[in-house]
Parts: C-alpha cells; sequence; structure tokens
C-alpha cells in the first residue's frame, strides 16, 4: 500500500495538466517571499501525506502559494497548517503541533491529507476544470487508501469535488460546520468542516474548540462508536 502511494506521490509531482497553475507556482518559486529568499521552493504538485493506513482522510483545497508550495508537505509551513496540525496533535493523531518542512519529523497517524488541487492557484482560487483534472489523482489515492472510513472536507469546494467524484449532487447534502452525512452503507463518512484560512480563524468563524470538536468526531465515526 505504502509502495503504491509512493508511486502515486511521484507521478502528481510531475504532472502539467494546467498550464495556468504550471506557470504560477513556477513563478512564486522563482520570485519567492522576501522572508523566504534564502529558501528553495518546492514549486511543484504537492502530493498526499500521511498514514497510508489511514481511516480518516482529510481533504482540503489546495497547496498555499509560501506554505505548501514552498515546503512541498500538505498543510506545512504556514498559518492553516499550524492550526490543522495544532487539531490533530490534542486529539492524538499528529506527532506534534506544529508544521515547518518535510523533515521537520512530524508523523501523522490513523489519517490521510489530500486536497482537491494539487497546485497553488492564484488567489487561492482554482478553475472548475483544474479541480477536474485533479480528480483522477484523488480517485487513485482512495483506491490505494483502503481503510478509510471517514472523509473530512475542508470547505465548500473540497466538499463538492469529493461528492463529484462520487457522482453525488452536491446541492442534495448542505454544507455546515461539523455535519456528519451518510452517503451510502459501503461508502466512508462524510463530514463537512470550515477550512482554516486565517479568513476564518483570524474573525472567530473556526476556533480551535470548533476545529478539534470535528476530528473528535472523526475519530469516534472510524471507531464505529
Amino acid at each position: 500500500m505504502a509502495g503504491g502511494l509512493d508511486i502515486l506521490a511521484a507521478e502528481i509531482t510531475r504532472c502539467t495538466r494546467c498550464p495556468r497553475l504550471v506557470a504560477y507556482r513556477e513563478q512564486v518559486a522563482r520570485e519567492k517571499r522576501r522572508m523566504y529568499r534564502d529558501q528553495e521552493y518546492w514549486g511543484r504538485p504537492v502530493p498526499g501525506f500521511g498514514d497510508p493506513a489511514a481511516r480518516v482522510l482529510i481533504l482540503g483545497l489546495a497547496p498555499g502559494a509560501h506554505g505548501s508550495n514552498r515546503t512541498g508537505r500538505m498543510f506545512t509551513g504556514d498559518r492553516s497548517g499550524d492550526f490543522l496540525y495544532g487539531a490533530l496533535h490534542s486529539v492524538g493523531l499528529a506527532s506534534q503541533p506544529e508544521s515547518t518542512g518535510r523533515r521537520d519529523g512530524l508523523t501523522l497517524r490513523d489519517v490521510f491529507i489530500s486536497a482537491a488541487c494539487r497546485c497553488a492557484p492564484p488567489a487561492n482560487k482554482p478553475t472548475p476544470e483544474e479541480i477536474r483534472n485533479c480528480r483522477p489523482w484523488l480517485e487513485r489515492e482512495l483506491a490505494l487508501l483502503a481503510r478509510v472510513r471517514v472523509v473530512v472536507a475542508l470547505g465548500r469546494i473540497a466538499f463538492d469535488d469529493y461528492l463529484g467524484l462520487l457522482g453525488q449532487r452536491p446541492a442534495a447534502f448542505p454544507f455546515a460546520h461539523n455535519r456528519v452525512h451518510e452517503l451510502g452503507p459501503h461508502l466512508p463518512k462524510l463530514i463537512s468542516a470550515y477550512h482554516p484560512s486565517q479568513q476564518n480563524t483570524q474573525t472567530g468563524k473556526l476556533t480551535l474548540a470548533m476545529f478539534r470538536a470535528v476530528f473528535v468526531e472523526a475519530v469516534r465515526l472510524a471507531n464505529g462508536t
């Protein structure tokens, strides 16, 4: 299983399906942000990250231009990632509460993190076509992550993308924070949740307690209790 995910990750990092995203991610990697000017940016598609035997899959939107696009690991190197890993660490799913780089020692237990779009998009807004181009990568990840029992979708775009992958109508499933959706007897349960963007966390729309509750629920559902 892990070998299959490693092979898939290598394929993802070579993807050039979306010319706009290729141009943007590489431009950001060349120009850099001043505070990171001495660092080498990843500047490629970002593969999934986590436990190959995970029962919980977290689905985000896309890499941050100066976060995952810089570090090469999902939700790593920015405030959204610190918020996510802080919540995961608080419920025992992450080995540490911070994420600074691929070699920072962070490991996940029973969790795998992926995204609807694997490249950093301009203004953090991938187009519907770009999301569709990325969907086969998620399909292949799901096929390899055979133990997944719960999917946590962070934000409406990730939520709609996962439902679309399953051939479901997103309009039939109202999006709300920490809402559990039953998709069928043989499918993982789906939890909708607010994305840990600064827009949500700095305004108080999403608090750490609210976010932690999502993963408490995910663990409960994964355990079948």
